[in-house]
């Protein structure tokens, strides 16, 4: 393996952990405060401000040239990100953490393998091959295992 993606790699696994581990946090959140947007918008007003204060350390803070110059479609992600927490919080109690993960995986995987196909955003070219399909038919089935037995 090219030792040069192990960190990303790991750093992404890792990701992954924090991620898994977000659901069951914002969702025991959501079930003391009754609200799972609550929990959800209190989950990224935490996530706003160390990410604000990790950017002032930084230095990063960008020019109003510099956000002005970024493509409409880019200030969706805040959107998406909201959308995804809401529902993540609402429907661990429902599904279960495997489950819920298994099916927001599979929503990933389907969505990039269009993404890739299309080259969204400015995103090379992948086409969808029968190896990306085979994967994410097992994650798919995956999802439907996770909901048996």
């Amino acid at each position: 393996m090219n030792t040069a993606i192990l960190l990303p790699l790991f750093g992404i696994l890792l990701g992954g952990v924090f991620l898994a581990s977000q659901a069951p946090i914002n969702a025991a959140l959501a079930k003391s405060l009754g609200d799972p947007v609550l929990a959800a918008c209190i989950s990224f007003g935490i996530g706003f401000v160390v990410l604000a204060v990790l950017s002032a350390v930084r230095g990063s803070w960008p020019s109003a040239s510099g956000m002005a110059a970024a493509p409409w479609w880019s200030w969706l992600g805040g959107l998406l990100g909201a959308f995804y927490v809401a529902v993540v919080i609402w429907g661990v109690p429902q599904l279960g953490v495997v489950s819920t993960v298994a099916a927001l995986i599979f929503g990933q995987v389907a969505a990039a393998l269009v993404l890739d196909a299309v080259g969204a955003f400015g995103l090379p070219v992948h086409a969808i091959t029968w190896q990306r399909l085979l994967a994410a038919g097992m994650i798919l089935g995956g999802l439907v295992l996770s909901r048996t037995g």
